[in-house]
């Protein structure tokens, strides 16, 4: 006889760079987060769906919870907030060592609001070489909050990631699944690939620039008889001088951008990708509400 179905809802949170997307790419064992050792990468709430047996796990990954400076910002706390709200349980995912955050005190104040079962993951516990350190912290926040499980983990190199996931599943509830089996997002495929080019703008570029760019998909189509899929992407930053360093000298940055974006598609969407880039001005964009919103940030 066959299992019944079992699904949860849950909730990727808390401070910027602490790997949330990067467990949730573990997790799918496909990279549909981008990641970068940049904070507040992730600016919009993004799902994936894991389905193991019979039970179906529906995530979250919700952009790390910050003091926002502008409307983009904003807007990305919001999204925090709500992606709390209406799920079945909450992953708040926290470093190995350090105080605890402002942020992490308000992420788990809202959590205990909402009356929800939480899991506490302690990433980057292979960066730990005092495990004492581990302890110290699995206790300060234990104290804080009656977490369902606490599971050291590190999302670079796989460590606890099972047993993680194992104690996720115990918070799924008999219910039908809502996606298919074999889906892992329901991110749309010009999404993201706007997303891995955003990666590597975030990687190559410093300081404020990578912050201070969208990627917009101007096409995206595949040739009739051909295996090669063809996108052209404009790149938007907010000052002329940005523009500069993005292109680079002679174009180079640019290329070495549109290169490294073109690697991960073609891995990604298992098919030969034919990448055009070009760059372009909206000055102070992330203020702008209808800029956001033509950005898909809304």
């Amino acid at each position: 006889m066959r299992e019944k179905q079992r699904s949860a809802f849950i909730a990727i949170v808390g401070c910027p760079n602490v790997g949330k997307s990067s467990i949730l790419n573990r997790f799918l064992g496909e990279k549909i987060a981008i990641v970068s050792p940049k904070p507040q990468t992730t600016r919009t709430k993004i799902l994936g769906v894991l389905t193991k047996d019979e039970t179906q796990l529906v995530f979250t990954d919700t952009p790390g919870y910050h003091k926002p400076k502008n409307k983009l910002g904003e807007k990305m706390v919001k999204a925090v907030s709500s992606g709390i709200h209406d799920v079945d349980a909450c992953l708040l995912v926290t470093e190995p060592q350090g105080e605890i955050k402002e942020a992490e005190l308000t992420l788990i104040k809202k959590i205990k609001k909402e009356g929800i079962p939480a899991v506490l993951a302690i990433n980057k516990i292979d960066t730990l070489n005092n495990k004492e350190l581990l302890l110290s912290r699995i206790a300060a926040f234990s104290e804080l909050c009656d977490f369902a499980a606490v599971v050291p983990v590190s999302a670079k190199n796989g460590s606890g990631i099972n047993e993680l996931l194992m104690e996720l599943k115990k918070l799924s509830a008999e219910c039908e699944h809502f996606f298919p089996d074999d889906a892992i997002t329901d991110q749309p495929e010009k999404v993201l690939a706007a997303e891995y080019i955003r990666e590597k703008l975030l990687m190559y570029l410093q300081n404020e620039v990578p912050h201070g760019t969208a990627v917009a998909i101007e096409l995206f189509r595949e040739r009739d008889e051909t295996d090669i899929l063809d996108i052209e992407a404009t790149i938007y930053c907010e000052k002329e001088s940005h523009k500069g360093i993005v292109i680079g000298k002679n174009g180079e940055m640019l290329k070495r951008i549109s290169i490294g974006a073109r690697r991960d598609l073609e891995k990604f969407f298992n098919i030969q990708v034919n990448l055009k880039c070009w760059v372009k001005v909206k000055e102070d964009w992330r203020n702008r509400e209808g800029l956001i919103k033509n950005f898909g940030l809304d």
